[in-house]
């Protein structure tokens, strides 16, 4: 079953490739959690997809985490002054993923 959402957490990728690369000049292990992160939510979402019962839930769960701790890498940069404040469009992106996801685990 494809989700309308996967073709999201691609482009947020997208969005998110220029600030790890900023965030890496700084801080070379948060831009490699910041990158785990963010590219553990489309994987997930993908596998959630394509499984059944709790396997399914289990990883959309994963998905949502991995959609916060992006979130958490990005305020945590911004504290640190290591990029200026994070662009909004990419934070409501961001926030229509985890909203998704969460609508996702709970059916």
């Amino acid at each position: 079953m494809a989700l309308r959402i996967y073709g999201v957490t691609i482009e947020l990728l997208r969005m998110l490739r220029p600030l790890m690369q900023r965030i890496g000049a700084k801080d070379p292990n948060l831009e490699d959690q910041l990158r785990r992160a963010a590219t553990s939510i489309p994987l997930n979402l993908s596998e959630g997809a394509y499984s059944q019962g709790r396997n399914e839930r289990a990883r959309w769960h994963t998905a949502m985490g991995s959609a916060a701790e992006v979130r958490a890498c990005l305020d945590v940069a911004e504290a640190l002054g290591y990029v200026d404040e994070v662009d909004e469009g990419l934070r409501k992106k961001l926030e229509q993923i985890i909203a998704t996801l969460h609508l996702l685990t709970r059916r």
